[in-house]
């Protein structure tokens, strides 16, 4: 049977663009694919015949020929040896990565707008941990931080290149930094073996940095830790990360903060629970007791008499302060807990000892909480006996 016509196969006019042949033919083969019309022979037949006429009319020289000789300029490879070898069946392979290529490039990889200098590789991101104080976090603060890594080669401007100059393009991938290679009826790309990857190479590699663009230093950085911070914060600081290789953007630099434990605080988020012992007079009689705030000052807390251990009271705005004033976000500082300690006394003389013994044998109507007790064990073994 008659090849048909390659113009015809893609549906497009004789006069057709390099563009508008590549458009067509991305269209056909998608649509034509295999993996998309399994088991069908119709379709497997149609996607090679697009193949072979999208390798035929990609190329300017194959076109030419093809335009003035048609499917004759390639019999028996004749006609300048435009055959190649094809035996006119075209070479898939090439023919589909170039599209296959434009389709996913980006994320596999492939060429960077459409070709030439491949891109930079970017700085690492750089992670440092920083303890502060529940005061500190209270305050916020500035603290100057040593970051180990690397930085922009001061000899090379980055490039890598002795004297500063623009590293040339890699000879093997033609700055594409891939390799293609047939492998029967698929073509295989890989990471070109020349530039590792860059698609540049230095000729002329600067003496200090062995020509990657970037020496070992470690850096001083003064960050603002701001106030109503909590351990799990992180701070991001953008490009503060590793230099890139040979000109390449540098990573970010996060600061992760953990806030140390305090002998006088507890912190939930932005509330603040202090706990404090209390006279066992002072708590049956009440009185006050002065107790620290975070900020450094001191507050007077009445104790109602009758308290108990665990009794709270609450300091209106003496907690923490929010983190950030957000949409939906309570900017208003937490509070501060004060919870009651009652202290038995220890190491009684006589005279307390016989006082305390007096008092009990006429202040068995002041215990509530053990007259409670005591008539809920009495029903509890009653109900046992029963």
């Amino acid at each position: 049977m008659a090849k048909r016509d390659y113009y015809d196969v893609l549906g497009i006019a004789r006069g057709a663009s390099a563009d508008e042949i590549k458009r067509a033919y991305r269209t056909k083969a998608k649509s034509m694919h295999p993996d998309l019309n399994p088991d069908c022979k119709v379709s497997e037949g149609e996607f090679k015949e697009v193949n072979e006429a999208y390798d035929c009319l990609k190329d300017p020289q194959r076109k030419a020929a093809y335009d003035r000789f048609g499917h004759a300029a390639f019999d028996g490879g004749g006609f300048g040896g435009f055959g190649g070898g094809r035996g006119g069946q075209g070479d898939f392979g090439a023919a589909f990565a170039d599209v296959f290529e434009d389709l996913f490039g980006e994320f596999v990889g492939g060429r960077q707008g459409g070709g030439g200098r491949a891109r930079a590789a970017r700085g690492q991101d750089l992670r440092y941990n920083l303890r502060v104080t529940l005061e500190e976090a209270f305050q916020g603060l500035d603290k100057t931080i040593t970051v180990p890594g690397a930085v922009a080669c001061a000899e090379c401007n980055g490039t890598g290149a002795e004297g500063a100059s623009e590293p040339a393009t890699c000879p093997t991938c033609s700055g594409m930094g891939k390799v293609r290679a047939s492998q029967g009826f698929f073509t295989v790309e890989r990471t070109c073996p020349t530039c590792s990857g860059n698609g540049q190479i230095v000729k002329n590699p600067c003496k200090a940095c062995a020509g990657a663009g970037r020496v070992a230093q470690d850096r001083t950085l003064s960050v603002t830790i701001p106030a109503g911070v909590e351990t799990g914060t992180r701070i991001r600081l953008a490009g503060e990360g590793e230099a890139g290789m040979r000109g390449g953007p540098a990573g970010d630099l996060y600061i992760f903060v953990e806030v140390r434990e305090h002998p006088i605080f507890v912190r939930d988020g932005k509330t603040l629970a202090c706990q404090v012992p209390v006279g066992m007079s002072t708590a049956a009689l009440g009185g006050e007791v002065e107790v620290p705030t975070i900020e450094g000052g001191r507050s007077r807390v009445k104790v109602p008499a009758g308290s108990q251990t665990g009794r709270q009271m609450r300091l209106r705005g003496k907690g923490m302060p929010p983190l950030r004033h957000g949409a939906g976000m309570n900017g208003e500082p937490g509070d501060m807990v004060i919870e009651l300690v009652v202290e038995t006394p220890v190491n009684l003389t006589a005279r307390q000892k016989e006082l305390l013994r007096e008092f009990d044998e006429i202040a068995a109507d002041n215990h509530p909480q053990t007259a409670s007790f005591f008539s809920k064990i009495k029903g509890f073994w009653d109900g046992l006996g029963g």
